[in-house]
């Protein structure tokens, strides 16, 4: 298991966390839900079950040839929380003050975490490959 796979696990438990902490804090607080609401949804979907999806497919699906994808592994870590932490931090904010540029910073995060998404998307089709032609790999 690379450190980026192990970073990506790890991210995905602390934003389950996040996400658990931010519903209990809109359940006492409901009128903070207005504000937190798509950002609650995001912590969870985004950063808890993608994050963990992709840490966990790095990880375990096969690499023909002995494919090491560790720069897109990095890729993936850092572009992918870079965008949830830019969402976390200015969503509820922008949602609160409705200033332009923050919601520019929004744009931004959701650029960021479709980035991850593709370089995720590029990784995988490298490694999807059949049975046929990974014991192909394997005689040659």
């Amino acid at each position: 298991m690379s450190r980026f796979e192990v970073y990506l696990i790890r991210a995905a438990l602390i934003y389950l966390v996040l996400t658990g902490l931010l519903g209990v804090l809109m359940f006492l607080k409901p009128e903070l839900m207005v504000y937190f609401r798509t950002t609650h949804f995001h912590l969870g979907f985004i950063g808890f079950f993608l994050g963990m999806v992709m840490g966990v497919a790095y990880w375990m699906m096969p690499r023909p040839g002995g494919l090491r994808q560790e720069r897109l592994e990095a890729m993936t870590f850092f572009i992918l929380n870079s965008g949830i932490v830019l969402r976390l931090m200015t969503e509820p904010w922008w949602r609160m003050t409705g200033r332009g540029g923050l919601y520019i910073l929004v744009i931004l995060a959701a650029l960021l975490q479709l980035i991850a998404m593709l370089i995720f998307a590029i990784a995988m089709w490298q490694r999807v490959k059949t049975k046929d032609f990974i014991l192909k790999l394997r005689t040659q």
